[in-house]
């Protein structure tokens, strides 16, 4: 049975839960995950967004997110005024991105130091978002929890040093996925969390030599 969220949806600035709120979220997770301020973007829209994406506000809430704003900020509106007045380059595409949610958006970001991260999701309604892709993996992250993403070295006893310091440290993990683009080289775990991952963790799992990046990313 769906909850009162899931009905009434999120607090926001309108017109629509899945093509305003849900972009939002979208872009300030690509910002999250980028791990830094963003530079430039090619946002590449799929299916309805593409259909309606100026006429539903979607292109200045994905810009919203990228720039770090909630969906409730009345700078929405403005977004991509601001968006161009801080230098920060966007680029909106339309293009079939196949067989995936017709609310889908694809980011290409670039960040001040040269970062460059790319990330898809999809506006699944009533403001809630799906990402099923970062960097070419196969992921399915939700932002309703508390999560850790690390990428390391695809090789026996990483994973295992992970859970072991989240139970060292009393955190439960709710869900966990592990993805790889081949065996032996680099994979990408997302570790869903019931509560607040300490920072102490996370900077344990940065001194493992196999860890080549890992961050938290807060319930949106």
């Amino acid at each position: 049975m769906p909850g009162v969220f899931d009905i009434v949806g999120p607090v926001m600035i309108g017109p629509s839960s899945s093509h305003t709120a849900g972009a939002a979220r979208l872009g300030r997770m690509a910002r999250i995950i980028l791990g830094e301020e963003p530079r430039s973007v090619v946002i590449e829209l799929h299916g309805s967004f593409a259909q309606t994406y100026r006429g539903h506000g979607t292109d200045k809430a994905l810009v919203a997110g990228l720039l770090g704003y909630n969906e409730d900020d009345p700078r929405i509106k403005e977004a991509i005024a601001i968006a161009a007045r801080e230098n920060f380059e966007v680029v909106f595409r339309t293009a079939d991105l196949g067989d995936v949610h017709p609310n889908t958006a694809s980011f290409e970001l670039t960040g001040v130091s040269g970062r460059k991260v790319r990330m898809a999701g999809a506006s699944v309604g009533g403001g809630n978002i799906k990402v099923t892709n970062i960097d070419g993996y196969v992921v399915e992250l939700t932002g309703e929890y508390h999560t850790l993403i690390s990428i390391h070295q695809d090789k026996p006893g990483v994973v295992a040093r992970i859970t072991e310091l989240l139970a060292r440290d009393n955190v439960n993990i709710a869900f966990m996925r592990v993805s790889r683009r081949e065996r032996g080289s680099q994979a990408l775990a997302i570790i869903e969390a019931d509560q607040p991952i300490p920072g102490g963790t996370l900077a344990a799992l940065q001194t493992i030599p196999a860890i080549e990046r890992a961050f938290l990313i807060p319930p949106l």
